[in-house]
């Protein structure tokens, strides 16, 4: 099934930022090979220009290198991967406490309340 996307910003941003998401969860593991550029199109259901985009921009970042005539793999090189994970949880916090303070919570307020939040046994983890 075609992945969904958002207007308002590029598919191939979309499409990077989901393959960060991925690559961070260990969905897609150090050293793995990736799908090719037609395979992702069209589990994604975008043409593959698009594709090759975003692939090319994941490449730049060194989170994916290529192997002539292999493909392209996730890097294995730890920081990378590990400031990946650091900058995503970072924008999602940002994002958290953007939404939260619209709704006109403190920042203490916001703290005390994920920290209650993660306290519950309802599944919290």
């Amino acid at each position: 099934m075609p992945w969904k996307f958002e207007n308002g910003s590029p598919i191939y941003k979309q499409l990077v930022h989901r393959i960060k998401t991925m690559i961070a969860a260990g969905t897609y593991s150090a050293d793995e090979k990736m799908p090719s550029v037609r395979e992702m199109a069209v589990i994604t259901g975008v043409n593959p220009n698009t594709m090759q985009r975003a692939f090319a921009e994941l490449e730049q970042e060194g989170l994916l290198y290529s192997r002539r005539t292999s493909g392209r793999f996730v890097t294995g090189e730890e920081k990378i991967l590990k400031d990946l994970r650091e900058r995503l949880a970072y924008e999602e916090i940002s994002r958290l406490f953007d939404e939260l303070e619209k709704l006109g919570m403190s920042d203490d307020e916001i703290r005390q309340s994920v920290a209650k939040w993660r306290e519950e046994p309802d599944g919290n983890d």
